[in-house]
């Protein structure tokens, strides 16, 4: 005697299995170009706030120019060798991160003086880095006024290794970025770039 096995109720799952998988692409898609547009217009957007503040430098007498704006705005950084521009906000939340590079809190200002810590996502704004050589030049344009730096050197580190951050003295910049930069998943490490002050001679 012959038994037939019904392949529907087979069929039919691996259907709903298909359709589900389906959507949860379209949906992955969706956000992926979500964050693309949306990182972009914002970009677009600090980038003109800060040209609107950078013709009004104070004068003598008038008070300084606060170091971030109303909506955490701390600069532009540039590293024309890399073809790298990014907007700097205040701070290092998901959200800032998604959208710009982030001025590490406890960090200096620039010009002030200090060690100015900016972070950035690896797979983002900051995936040039890995290119980046001792001497390269790194412009920070500011709320205030415009800083040049000069690469001096290059560092992987642990992500615990807060020492890079901290103060020499003398003024300097620390780019900060998770490292390897084509490791699948959170990397285990982090790229430091180091760069000090040019001052004009």
């Amino acid at each position: 005697m012959k038994v037939f096995v019904r392949k529907q109720p087979v069929r039919l799952f691996l259907k709903w299995v298909q359709r589900a998988l389906f959507a949860a692409a379209i949906l992955m898609l969706s956000y992926a170009g979500f964050v693309v547009v949306d990182t972009w217009i914002f970009q677009k957007q600090e980038d003109a706030a800060l040209a609107r503040f950078i013709p009004e430098r104070p004068a003598d007498g008038v008070p300084e120019v606060a170091a971030a704006g109303p909506d955490g705005l701390i600069g532009r950084l540039a590293i024309p060798g890399l073809e790298l521009s990014v907007m700097v906000l205040e701070g290092t939340s998901h959200k800032t991160l998604r959208r710009a590079a982030g001025h590490i809190a406890g960090t200096a200002f620039p010009g002030q003086g200090g060690n100015v810590g900016i972070a950035g996502h690896r797979d983002t704004f900051f995936r040039p880095l890995r290119k980046i050589r001792p001497d390269d030049l790194i412009t920070l344009t500011t709320l205030r006024s415009e800083y040049r730096y000069r690469v001096v050197f290059t560092k992987v580190v642990s992500p615990d290794n807060v020492a890079m951050l901290s103060s020499g003295g003398s003024e300097s910049l620390t780019l900060v970025t998770c490292y390897p930069f084509y490791f699948l998943g959170p990397a285990p490490d982090r790229f430091i770039v180091r760069a000090t002050r040019v001052t004009a001679s």
